[in-house]
């Protein structure tokens, strides 16, 4: 019988599976979990976007766009970038709409590296980098961040990182998991370096929208820095329109034209009821997604204060959902914290060494969810810590 798994690309037999991914696969069929795992909007997408959604495929437009999306929605797109972030695209030829945030990552990296060549991630940081970059042949090199310095790459760290076959360094602010940011200031200090060489620099930027403590600085925007950044987003997080898999990728021109190509062969265009609707939030509803920060906020505070409450110590998020607790007072690495709360208290949350070097010694806790679930599951946490203690 012929062996199909001798035919594998030993680049993809070498990927591990996503840690985060372990943990709801574990909770499938469990009963009476309490989550505080997803990364995803407990909202549901306003209703005039899905409105606008709906009308599209009920007036038969059910065609392909062009490739690169419909040109409204990447105007659309190009002023809401202007008006929020002082980001200047064309959108005829440096917007291209994608299969959500996460085809714009992947299309970037394949549309820059080669084998040999050395990708700056910092750490902890989203499980998708360095999978992506493995694939094309690259060698990932970590900074390590860490709570004293509010999870944020240091221009010292990034010069030791940097030698001659650094290509591409990847900011990922704010940041999953730990809810860090970096403002202008700090931003100032990397660009500074990067000016001075041939680097890219990937600014994932999907929790752009979710930052508590001022307005959200986009590299892009600083001087000199356009031409060396690809900046990436999407309607996720923003818009609670995750099922909707509709994200984009902004690049200098030249760029663009290389990214385009992959998109063009491997996808051909994003959904097109997806895409009207994207026009639809960027157009008139851009209020739906104050209204969802605000109650992020609230949730935010809260679950900082019950985590204090329970003796996790925690440092406090300024972007995106999540917090990022120091549980080694339990004595537990991260992954037996997590599957012990799991099996032993149905409560689930993803363990820090999923997001890479420097996540060991935390979890992270989403709070996508409703106030009265997110204290159930840090009670649960605590009923543990208590225990551990007797």
């Amino acid at each position: 019988m012929f062996d199909c798994s001798k035919v594998i690309s030993s680049r993809c037999a070498a990927l591990q599976p996503s840690g985060i991914r372990k943990f709801f696969d574990l909770m499938e069929g469990m009963p009476d979990v309490v989550s505080l795992t997803i990364g995803q909007p407990d909202f549901v997408t306003p209703w005039r976007i899905r409105e606008a959604g709906i009308e599209s495929i009920e007036c038969g437009k059910t065609y392909y766009t062009s490739n690169a999306g419909a040109p409204r929605l990447r105007e659309a797109i190009s002023r809401y970038l202007l008006n929020s972030f002082s980001l200047q695209y064309d959108p005829q030829h440096e917007i291209i709409v994608t299969i959500g945030g996460s085809e714009a990552v992947d299309l970037a990296i394949r549309a820059l590296i080669n084998p040999g060549d050395e990708v700056i991630v910092h750490f902890p940081n989203f499980v998708c980098y360095q999978p992506l970059v493995e694939l094309c042949g690259g060698t990932v090199v970590p900074i390590l961040t860490t709570a004293a310095e509010d999870f944020k790459v240091t221009p010292e760290k990034l010069r030791a990182a940097i030698t001659p076959r650094t290509k591409l360094l990847v900011l990922s602010y704010p940041n999953n998991p730990t809810g860090g940011i970096m403002n202008r200031e700090d931003l100032e200090g990397i660009a500074d370096i990067i000016r001075k060489t041939d680097i890219m620099v990937l600014a994932d930027e999907i929790y752009a929208e979710l930052t508590y403590d001022g307005k959200h600085c986009s590299l892009a925007s600083l001087p000199g820095m356009r031409e060396h950044v690809i900046t990436v987003s999407g309607f996720s997080k923003a818009f609670a329109m995750t099922g909707w898999r509709l994200g984009y990728l902004c690049a200098p021109a030249p760029v663009a034209a290389e990214v385009y190509k992959i998109h063009q062969y491997g996808i051909m265009c994003a959904p097109t009821a997806s895409q009207f609707a994207g026009i639809e939030a960027m157009e008139n509803g851009l209020h739906y997604k104050d209204d969802m920060v605000a109650e992020y906020n609230m949730r935010r505070r809260i679950t900082v204060s019950e985590l204090e409450k329970i003796g996790l110590p925690c440092y406090v998020p300024h972007g995106a959902f999540y917090v990022f607790p120091d549980i080694t007072v339990s004595g537990l690495s991260s992954e037996a914290f997590a599957e012990k709360l799991l099996y032993d208290y149905h409560c689930g949350v993803v363990p820090g060494s999923a997001f890479g070097p420097g996540g060991e010694g935390f979890v992270r806790i989403s709070y996508a969810y409703s106030v009265n679930h997110i204290k159930e599951g840090i009670q649960r946490i605590g009923k543990m810590l208590s225990d551990l203690r007797s």
